[in-house]
């Protein structure tokens, strides 16, 4: 059985994750609007991957017997700027999610620590790959083929790309 402020803590953190989802899949639609939608799958695969990361919450919580409790999902922006703008938000995000996981490592217990240290590593890989499109998009600047390029190579994730 789980101790109740941490059964808090891993609720808030499943919401956190859900709202992850909803915030990725705003930004897909914003880059379909935009035409880039190479980044737009980027970011639906996202808004999966976010999904998933909140039904591992959900079943853990219900794993160690203890409440689900489904919060309210804050909407994410409805717009968005220049794809550099949106993946250092996107970065910002990832980092704000690290804080978070690593701030549950405080109050977890043993087996809520180990179920913690996939999410540390998934963190450190979410970032990496975000914080290399920030770079990619600051050296295309203000090229449109390179812009282009790199929209197609991103779109490449839904075909089991990276």
């Amino acid at each position: 059985m789980l101790d109740r402020n941490l059964e808090v803590d891993l609720n808030a953190q499943m919401d956190r994750e859900f709202f992850s989802s909803y915030l990725y899949l705003a930004m897909a639609a914003h880059f379909e609007n935009e035409n880039l939608g190479g980044m737009g799958t980027w970011m639906r695969r996202q808004a999966d991957e976010e999904r998933e990361h909140a039904m591992k919450f959900f079943d853990f919580i219900l794993d160690r017997g203890a409440m689900v409790r489904l919060g309210p999902i804050e909407a994410p922006p409805e717009k968005f700027g220049t794809p550099l703008e949106v993946f250092e938000q996107a970065l910002d995000h990832e980092r704000e999610v690290t804080a978070a996981i690593n701030g549950l490592f405080e109050h977890a217990d043993r087996a809520t620590e180990v179920f913690l240290h996939w999410f540390a590593t998934e963190q450190v890989e979410e970032e990496r790959s975000v914080e290399q499109i920030v770079d990619a998009l600051k050296m295309a600047g203000d090229s449109g083929a390179a812009l282009l390029m790199l929209d197609r190579e991103l779109g490449a994730r839904g075909a089991g790309g990276a």
